[in-house]
């Protein structure tokens, strides 16, 4: 394994033991579900910082531990994973730190609340319209979204490179 690659996912696992760990305490009940900003601030940070597969990977691995620690909800798969691919998608396509914000809020907000409509139907009993599930996401991921290209903006004006685009 080449030696950037290993730190991508050393990075990648720090992030999701970070997440896991800060989302208890930043997160708020919303619905049939719970908003977790610190999942979209981290999809972004690892779109930017490492890559797609890491983000992705990340956002999975995330949402297994808080299901399996009774913690998080099975509609934390579709939102965080799709989020973290369009963000990381996007940024890789154009290098922009608003496009990756922009990617996470698209893919969480609207595709993974739509995604969430049949999981929250079938599994949780729930019988709101699939745009309950776009709003509600809306509301976590646009905190997270707003911190995330705050933080790496920031980041870039006193660490020119942090922002080069991965391959």
């Amino acid at each position: 394994m080449k030696d950037a690659a290993l730190r991508r996912w050393i990075f990648a696992a720090l992030m999701t033991a970070a997440t896991v760990l800060l989302s208890p305490v930043f997160s708020f009940p919303l619905g049939v579900t719970r908003a977790f900003p610190v999942q979209h601030m981290v999809n972004i940070f690892l779109a930017v910082l490492a890559g797609t597969r890491y983000g992705v990977a990340a956002a999975f691995v995330t949402s297994l531990i808080r299901n399996m620690a009774g913690t998080g909800s099975l509609l934390a798969f579709p939102g965080s994973m799709i989020g973290a691919f369009l963000s990381g998608f996007l940024y890789a396509r154009t290098g922009k730190l608003w496009a990756a914000a922009l990617g996470e809020f698209i893919g969480t907000s609207l595709l993974g609340g739509l995604a969430s409509y049949p999981i929250a139907a079938l599994f949780l009993g729930s019988d709101k319209g699939a745009f309950f599930y776009v709003s509600l996401f809306a509301v976590s991921c646009g905190a997270g979204c707003v911190i995330a290209y705050a933080v790496l903006r920031a980041a870039a004006y006193s660490l020119p490179a942090i922002l080069r685009r991965h391959s």
